[in-house]
């Protein structure tokens, strides 16, 4: 624990003095600051391009659209560039032999790994809370409407499935001496996710439910208890996911 604790405080001051972590919470705070906007601005903006001459009718904005945005921003760019920012964490310290005084000195390697995804886990889930805020905070300031009543019920999926990505991002960048193919590992584990989403007898159980149904919960249109074989299965496969990466991370050559 002791080890975990030490490396870990290094961690956090290393994201702090490369800027990742003011990068990566500028980034969310951005999204939580368009998601709103963008609901608020779209209909405005199709009617300026489609030009005076052409009456269209459209339904008024409300703070479904704003969350419908928040969560496209996340499933389309957000996680994507998480597992950007963190795709060399264990493989760029593998690489740079910066692990090797500290190996040789008795830190425990299962110690390295606890405390990579811890970081990646805290920064990952800062950030998402960070940017939920923002666009809950201007969602409430432009829309007066009570269409989405389950705003933090529609959360707690999406921060499970940070869990398990952050798992994911570890045991790639476990496995692989290059960040370039650790970020591939990732894009290609959710690429899996969604390709198995096409047999409808195996959705229920597929962690990808978990950042596909944040909406329709909000709306109270999909009850909670719908993704509960989703949420367990997520939970199974991090931890499998994390002891994969310590196993591996023990064989490794310095």
């Amino acid at each position: 624990m002791r080890d975990i604790i030490i490396f870990t405080k290094k961690e956090w001051l290393e994201a702090w003095r490369t800027k990742k972590l003011l990068l990566i919470l500028t980034v969310f705070v951005f999204f939580g600051i368009l998601s709103p906007l963008i609901a608020v601005l779209t209909p405005e903006i199709l009617k300026s391009s489609l030009g005076e001459g052409v009456q269209i009718s459209l339904p008024e904005p409300t703070s479904v659209d704003s969350w419908v945005q928040f969560y496209k921003n996340l499933t389309q760019i957000g996680i994507y560039l998480l597992a950007i920012f963190f795709s060399s964490s264990v493989s760029g310290e593998v690489k740079s032999g910066s692990l090797i005084n500290l190996v040789t000195k008795g830190l425990s390697r299962s110690a390295i790994i606890t405390s990579k995804f811890i970081m990646i886990l805290l920064l990952s889930v800062l950030a998402l809370l960070l940017s939920f805020g923002v666009t809950a905070a201007y969602t409430s300031l432009y829309f007066t409407d009570n269409a989405s009543p389950h705003i933090f019920l529609a959360l707690i999926p999406f921060l499970v499935f940070i869990l398990y990505f952050s798992s994911i991002i570890v045991l790639g960048s476990t496995l692989f001496k290059s960040g370039y193919l650790s970020l591939l590992f990732s894009l290609l584990m959710i690429g899996l996710m969604y390709l198995i989403n096409i047999v409808e007898s195996v959705r229920a159980y597929n962690p990808i439910m978990l950042i596909g149904e944040n909406v329709s919960i909000l709306e109270g249109t999909t009850e909670f208890s719908e993704i509960n074989w989703a949420i367990v299965v997520s939970l199974f496969l991090s931890a499998a996911c994390f002891s994969i990466s310590i196993k591996v991370m023990d064989r490794k050559k310095f």
